[in-house]
């Protein structure tokens, strides 16, 4: 068995699908340049799977450095590659959208290069709901429009139908398009889970700093949207499951062509920022201060899918509740 190659391997999700992986008795080779996470956490994935040096490898690498790239596969026997590498927040694509589609895209165009000149046509894409925009059904069904409204969002859509192009292309590509809603907890251990640099982007981060006292407050981004109590509503999903659902893609990848299919991955639930918050305060018994805030443009009012292609094609459901999400992040960040 070769190995799998996972880009953004020390991040957020990243450090949990190889985990994942590794408990399943997969063989990683990671890359990551660090942008958003650091080199300890690598200490702490082989902990938690308890895997000797050579069933996870790591190097770092920035994906845009094609030559750096190509060894590290030129050394390896990869079976599939997992591509969580990119940058992620929708306000900070706003303002810097040039690193956006630099970062995101060509990061992507030379993974794919490299991969085609070593024979490697197995990929699950890190894809996103964001790529759904402001939607016009709920919940949000794969074949639904998509529209996305925000930088980041376009480079994930635009990303989706470069993966579609090379399937139709040649059908030794075999792709699933995985679209995430909103990843959030943490390991159950307390060992890894969100730490961003600098400021958080990401909604829970944010929260489980304001409850550690770290932050001063929270500010909720508008309330007056036409949901229960004026806040939006998200399906939020553990990466525990999420990381599971990528094991699940890998190993229906490595049995069966499916050609390219784009798959929701989430609950089916929607919760709102206010109930996430007093989720969090009940789990960390702080309080979280809140403010409210101008709206952010691009944000939609509710968005929740649909995940039952995931449970026909994968055999894949979200098991953990919002209470899980909440224990979890703060057994994370209380440690």
């Amino acid at each position: 068995m070769g190995y799998i190659l996972v880009t953004g391997g020390t991040g957020f999700i990243g450090s949990h699908v190889c985990v994942e992986l590794l408990l399943g008795g997969h063989k990683v080779v990671a890359v990551d340049n660090f942008a958003n996470s650091n080199a300890a956490t690598l200490f702490k994935m082989r902990q938690l799977a308890g895997c000797i040096d050579d069933d996870l490898r790591f190097f770092k690498v920035d994906l845009r450095d094609e030559a750096a790239l190509a060894k590290v596969v030129e050394e390896h026997d990869v079976d599939a590659c997992i591509h969580l590498a990119g940058s992620k927040a929708v306000g900070e694509s706003v303002a810097n959208p040039i690193h956006y589609y630099d970062n995101n895209m060509g990061g992507t165009f030379t993974l794919m290069r490299v991969l085609e000149r070593r024979g490697i046509h197995r990929v699950i894409f890190s894809s996103s709901a964001t790529v759904y925009g402001d939607p016009e059904n709920l919940p949000i069904k794969e074949g639904d429009r998509l529209c996305a409204t925000n930088p980041y969002g376009r480079t994930k859509l635009y990303l989706e139908s470069m993966f579609r192009d090379l399937a139709h292309s040649d059908p030794k590509w075999q792709i699933f398009l995985l679209r995430y809603f909103n990843p959030i907890g943490a390991h159950p251990s307390g060992v890894i889970g969100e730490d961003p640099h600098g400021v958080p982007n990401n909604l829970m981060p944010y929260v489980a700093q304001v409850a550690t006292g770290k932050r001063p407050q929270f500010t909720v981004f508008g309330d007056d949207y036409d949901t229960p109590d004026g806040t939006c509503l998200r399906d939020y999903i553990h990466v525990c499951d999420l990381a599971e659902g990528h094991v699940a893609a890998l190993n229906r990848i490595m049995k069966d062509p499916i050609g390219c299919v784009a798959v929701n991955l989430g609950t089916g639930k929607g919760f709102s920022v206010l109930e996430l918050v007093n989720a969090m305060e009940v789990a960390s018994r702080k309080p979280v201060p809140c403010v409210v805030g101008e709206r952010r443009p691009g944000d939609a009012a509710a968005t929740y899918c649909d995940s039952s292609l995931a449970t026909e094609l994968l055999g894949w459901k979200a098991k953990r509740s919002i209470v899980d999400m909440c224990d979890d992040t703060w057994r994370f960040y209380s440690k």
